[in-house]
């Protein structure tokens, strides 16, 4: 990259790490009123609507081939990652769901090595060990500050592996579209499943007006999928197209800073359990990001 280009990597980094930081303590207030699946399928249908004009103006771009990438975009980068996190929640801190993103790298990672023959040096291999652990920690660390294993936190560990997988898909497989095609079109595949979705087996329509704070829960969810989910991807993508796919996901370096200062905003405490495994991922994650042997 040249010096201009590398400054614009840089700062869209830091303006995805402060959107998405900022989400899990979103996805906490929109749950104080609806139940994850409405907060799933809220986030998509939010971000889909916002995007529609977009992707309706985009669809001249795609080819054949490139349908079926980008409904596994949809699904894997965010239909699904958007139900794990929004149930995971019900059960684990906001800070710690934020903490556990982080390992979105060292699957990035793995992926890159064991599918598109990217080359893993012994340094990133223990990074890689490091940031595991690391989860491991936060797994057995309870809310209490007590040692007991929590299984809602995999929930947040299973997204961040289908995150990975989005980034090499975009990466390697859709080269050719630009960041607003791809998060446009992805989001359009799957906006009419979440659609349905909240719309016949769910309860929210008869919550909105009557349950008490439904407005200020809707609010934070609509944000979260109209800045959170839609600008942010297509921010989020263009930087992939302009970088490394590990560059990328590099953003979850600074996401857990955001998103612990959020849960201690709002009164959530962490123990020694949960610095300490946030403390292993991060440094996992720079082990495995920095360049050489």
């Amino acid at each position: 990259m040249d010096k201009k280009q590398n400054l614009l990597a840089w700062g869209l980094l830091l303006v995805l790490a402060a959107i998405w930081g900022s989400s899990f303590i979103l996805i906490k207030k929109a749950l104080l009123v609806y139940s994850a699946g409405e907060v799933g399928a809220l986030r998509i249908v939010s971000a889909y609507l916002f995007l529609l004009p977009l992707a309706l103006s985009s669809f001249k771009k795609i080819r054949r081939k490139h349908w079926v990438v980008l409904i596994s975009v949809g699904f894997v980068g965010s239909l699904i990652p958007s139900f794990l996190f929004a149930i995971a929640q019900t059960r684990i801190p906001s800070s710690v769901a934020g903490i556990l993103n982080a390992l979105t790298p060292l699957f990035t990672l793995i992926l890159g090595a064991l599918l598109f023959a990217q080359q893993v040096v012994a340094r990133k291999f223990a990074g890689v060990i490091l940031g595991f652990l690391g989860c491991g920690i936060l797994i057995f660390a309870g809310s209490s500050g007590n040692i007991g294993f929590n299984a809602y936190a995999l929930l947040v560990v299973l997204a961040t592996l289908f995150y990975s997988i989005n980034l090499n898909l975009i990466k390697f497989k859709l080269a050719e579209l630009n960041a607003r095609a791809i998060t446009s079109l992805s989001l359009f595949l799957v906006g009419p499943v979440a659609t349905i979705y909240l719309l016949f087996f769910t309860g929210f329509t008869g919550k909105i007006g009557v349950v008490e704070g439904s407005y200020p829960a809707l609010g934070a969810v609509a944000l979260l999928g109209i800045l959170g989910t839609a600008i942010a991807l297509i921010l989020f993508n263009q930087l992939v197209k302009i970088t490394s796919p590990l560059f990328t996901s590099s953003v979850t370096y600074i996401i857990p800073i955001v998103a612990v200062v959020w849960g201690l905003i709002d009164d959530e405490r962490l123990y020694s359990g949960h610095y300490l495994g946030m403390i292993f991922i991060i440094t996992g994650v720079y082990l495995a990001n920095k360049a050489g042997k």
